[in-house]
């Protein structure tokens, strides 16, 4: 019976697992640790991305079939009409926007460029606080929100030859946040809407703002697959030695850390490929919510405020309704029309 229900539990283990470990390098020294790609092109590892990938194909397959409507229903199934939901999208990017603030003034107070592991040195510290200090003011007020916005891809860009390469495609997700805000600005609630209207981006711009976010996430989430696990399981497995956190024992069904690890990136990797690709993202959300949570109570503050850019995306996902056109609308009218004085 006890193994019974452990078997059962596998599933839900398995999506646990997922970012228990997904930032490893916020938390464990990496540095001695260099990528092992030739781990990666052993049997078992080829065959859990495998699966992965196989399982995104037939997801994407049957997305296609179901003309991209997810199984889950949105908001409208519980009520909300066209005028609410221009509402709510008025409102998203002052949430977004503050969610990505918050973790960017404590980065620049930190000397550190988007990730608690990549820490800048030298002159460098200087510059690049200063610059996420005031993008991260300017996000959260919403003044000179697409300035701040190019100043920030600009920042990703100069982090590829100070930071690396490897360090900012796992921050692709910033990225992505500086083209969903240059497309989008800050909404109504700013005050680039009251005093400075002409800066605001036009209604094409804002009709494609929501792709760049959901790609950079995806992007992100898929490159750390590999750098945290896939291609770095001594990583991985060094970190599960210091924080024991593979409790598939407890489940009946004991897994080595390096099983437990693989599960963890199969996941992972299928979370960021379902979001780059779009597919059935209101069911991937809902799936990747507890376990983005699940160890908060471990890692604490620093989890928590570097996944709050996470968390804004996701509220806005949960309720985008892909390839319709009625909802772009709806994208649009809010941005530029609801809560607020109009654009001139």
């Amino acid at each position: 019976m006890k193994r019974a229900i452990g078997v059962a539990a596998l599933p839900a283990a398995l999506l646990s697992a997922c970012p228990a470990d997904a930032h490893e390098k916020w938390f464990y020294d990496s540095s001695a640790l260099p990528l092992r790609w030739d781990l990666f092109f052993a049997p078992l590892p080829l065959t859990f991305f495998a699966l992965v990938i196989v399982a995104t194909i037939l997801a994407g397959l049957l997305w296609r079939k179901r003309r991209y409507r997810d199984f889950i229903p949105g908001p409208e199934a519980f009520g909300a009409d066209d005028r609410r939901r221009r509402i709510v999208y008025a409102i998203l990017p002052l949430i977004i926007g503050v969610h990505f603030a918050i973790p960017l003034v404590v980065d620049g107070a930190h000397t550190v460029l988007f990730s608690p592991d990549d820490h800048i040195k030298g002159v460098w510290a200087y510059v690049f606080g200063v610059t996420e200090t005031g993008i991260a003011l300017a996000f959260f007020y919403g003044g000179f929100t697409r300035l701040a916005a190019v100043l920030l891809a600009l920042l990703w860009l100069a982090g590829i030859f100070v930071a690396g390469l490897q360090p900012m495609l796992e921050n692709t997700v910033f990225l992505g946040a500086a083209a969903f805000f240059f497309m989008a600005g800050r909404g109504p609630l700013s005050i680039d809407r009251l005093m400075f209207p002409m800066l605001e981006p036009s209604d094409r711009l804002m009709r494609h703002a929501v792709l760049p976010l959901r790609i950079g996430l995806g992007i992100s989430l898929t490159v750390v697959a590999f750098t945290e696990k896939f291609a770095n399981l001594p990583l991985a497995t060094h970190f599960l030695e210091k924080y024991p956190l593979n409790f598939t024992a407890a489940l009946g069904i004991p897994m080595s850390n390096e099983l437990f690890m693989l599960c963890a990136a199969s996941v992972e990797l299928g979370v960021g490929l379902f979001l780059t690709f779009g597919i059935f993202p209101r069911e991937i959300i809902i799936l990747a919510w507890l376990p983005f949570n699940l160890t908060l109570s471990v890692f604490n503050s620093t989890e928590l405020i570097g996944h709050l850019p996470i968390y804004g995306i996701m509220a806005l996902l949960l309720i985008w309704i892909p390839g319709d056109e009625r909802n772009l609308d709806d994208w649009t009218d809010g941005l530029a029309r609801e809560l607020g004085p109009l654009r001139v």
